[in-house]
């Protein structure tokens, strides 16, 4: 699966800006494309194909750091947390999220996820369709994220309708 992650972060203002090729005065940093790489999601956070291009990091005073995650079908993160929260924007296909005790669904390109702070939860591809997402999420104290155990077969299903 190809994510058109190029025409994604041009509809971002601050990305626009970013990958516009043109620099305006010593405030401004531009990132090229071409030296985005994209890597392996770590088999210790990741069930199945995924990639990862981090996009930014957080750079004080800011604390937002994104990248953009492409699952191949069946693929997902393990069960995690985010101190500070985290949003997702599907850039591109269907996957599926859930927080913990709570109903699996569908998120397609365009849908917009916001997961509060602490609450235990995981997204991926479905079981028969590829998903990326650009991910956003805030640091608190130096973290981002907590991973945890991987989401087992059994609890990886669609919704039920």
């Amino acid at each position: 699966m190809r994510a058109d992650w190029l025409s994604v972060l041009r509809s971002l203002p601050i990305a626009a800006t970013l990958l516009a090729g043109t620099s305006v005065g010593q405030a401004q940093t531009v990132v090229r494309r071409d030296s985005v790489e994209a890597r392996p999601g770590p088999a210790k956070t990741f069930t199945g194909r995924v990639t990862v291009r981090r996009l930014t990091n957080p750079t004080p005073p800011g604390q937002a750091g994104t990248a953009l995650v492409a699952f191949s079908p069946g693929a997902r993160s393990n069960w995690h947390t985010h101190p500070a929260g985290q949003t997702l924007y599907v850039t591109q296909g269907c996957g599926w999220t859930q927080e913990d005790g709570g109903p699996v669904a569908r998120i397609c390109q365009g849908d917009i996820v916001y997961v509060k702070p602490g609450v235990r939860h995981w997204h991926g591809a479905t079981a028969t369709t590829g998903m990326s997402h650009l991910a956003i999420s805030e640091t608190l104290a130096g973290e981002n994220v907590t991973w945890l155990e991987p989401v087992t077969e059994a609890q990886f299903k669609g919704p039920q309708r």
